[in-house]
């Protein structure tokens, strides 16, 4: 008996987490077609035609909505007007899309620690509304609590199944070469890079450097959807995809200078804000769904990571 393939639609497709899941989704030899899709294929999230076209032609069994309009703190600090008006526009088009085209679709979002209340230390699920978003970041966090509340409501109203993941900090190769662009870690990876080649006696580290942050290696998350997809299982409230673990900025600084090779002296600016003091996954609920999951090792995913771009860098 042949098993007709499950057609899994990567929203994002060609961005950092869309790219790598894609990948790690063809090695895994599973019975699946698969289409990424992004602004370089013509579809354009926050115009509901271009949205419902897409997924009227592919009818998917499964959504990874890695999509997302996203910079760095300056970045979604400077256009916060269009990062939270954009996001959301995306989110109401592509739960619009999927109740209309493809009702019976599993998506499954990725949400940021980002929206949680920027005072909390260790950042627990039931805790997630229990206070504002850090202004730094109070477009892009609210524009993913505005997700969750949407794909909430199509649960409710129209019982498109959803699960909301929120995922920390993500590094690893394969990301933009734009540090206006790219994930923090990786941003630092390529700036710190660049001053080696210079032979800069200094590094300069916006903020003070003291800020504890959670870091996920894009192989565990890509591991983690993986897992996800063959699952039945809905999860429709949040849960952290987390270790418990941080790190200073600091700290990762130093872990990234080792692997570059780097012996300049590390100066923080603090003319720049910081950021919320800590972000830390409470990881109990996780366990339950993934009691035998092991992370990669920080210090390995970022030996990893500067390999990949001195390569790209090179070039």
């Amino acid at each position: 008996m042949i098993t007709e393939k499950k057609r899994v639609l990567v929203l994002g497709g060609h961005g950092f987490v869309g790219k790598n899941f894609v990948k790690a989704l063809e090695s895994t030899g599973g019975n699946y077609e698969i289409f990424a899709k992004s602004r370089v294929d013509g579809l354009d999230l926050t115009d509901y035609s271009s949205a419902e076209k897409c997924f009227n032609e592919i009818k998917p069994n499964v959504i990874i909505n890695c999509a997302a309009h996203v910079g760095s703190i300056n970045y979604v600090t400077k256009l916060a007007a269009d990062v939270i008006s954009d996001n959301i526009q995306m989110s109401l088009n592509i739960y619009k899309a999927a109740q209309k085209n493809c009702p019976s679709v599993k998506i499954i979002n990725l949400l940021s620690n980002c929206s949680y209340p920027g005072d909390a230390d260790i950042q627990t699920e039931s805790e997630w509304w229990s206070g504002p978003v850090h202004s730094s970041v109070f477009s892009y966090g609210n524009a993913k609590k505005a997700l969750y509340a949407i794909s909430w409501c199509y649960t409710k109203q129209y019982n498109i199944k959803s699960v909301n993941f929120l995922i920390p900090n993500t590094f690893g190769p394969g990301d933009s070469t734009d540090t206006n662009r790219t994930h923090a870690l990786n941003g630092m990876i390529m700036r710190m890079l660049e001053a080696k080649k210079r032979g800069d006696a200094e590094f300069e580290i916006w903020g003070t450097g003291k800020p504890i942050r959670e870091w996920a290696y894009i192989d565990d998350v890509t591991k983690i959807l993986i897992e996800e997809i063959q699952t039945k299982e809905d999860l429709i409230e949040p849960v952290n995809l987390g270790q418990n673990k941080g790190y200073t900025i600091k700290e990762s600084a130093e872990f990234i200078a080792k692997a570059v090779g780097y012996n300049g002296k590390l100066v923080f600016n603090t003319k720049y804000q910081d950021g919320a003091p800590t972000k830390i996954l409470n990881d109990k609920k996780f366990r339950k769904m993934f009691p035998n999951f092991v992370f990669f090792d920080h210090q390995k995913g970022i030996d990893l990571t500067v390999k990949y771009y001195k390569l790209i860098l090179s070039k």
